[in-house]
């Protein structure tokens, strides 16, 4: 299983930008898919994740700016941020949790590659 990520960049503080995540590989199905990041000297931090059915979390610090959403025919991920601030400068990485067929069906959780944001102030 693979994630392939877009859509970071460089933006001013006030802007917006999408990312978009698209899972490829050999699964049964993706239980949920979600975005993290990762800061210079911070731990790893959910931002935005989102089930199958439709449920969505997100982290405190961006609620009401940026929004999950999800094409489960695509089998990608996207998130919507808006109103960005210069603390919104992070790695982000794509997460899904994701249901292989085996002997029976196994539970895995894998991570794309990361995709730079940069708020500039």
């Amino acid at each position: 299983v693979q994630l392939q990520a877009s859509g970071g960049g460089l933006v001013q503080a006030g802007g917006s930008l999408r990312l978009s995540c698209a899972a490829s590989g050999n699964f049964f199905s993706i239980n949920a898919m979600g975005w993290y990041r990762q800061a210079p000297g911070k731990q790893r931090e959910l931002v935005a994740a989102t089930t199958s059915g439709g449920t969505t979390n997100y982290a405190e610090s961006v609620k009401g700016r940026f929004t999950i959403s999800r094409d489960n025919a695509k089998n990608t991920v996207y998130l919507r941020m808006s109103s960005l601030k210069p603390e919104d400068t992070a790695l982000y990485y794509c997460n899904a949790v994701v249901m292989v067929a085996g002997s029976g069906l196994y539970e895995y959780d894998y991570w794309g590659q990361g995709t730079q944001v940069t708020v500039s102030s």
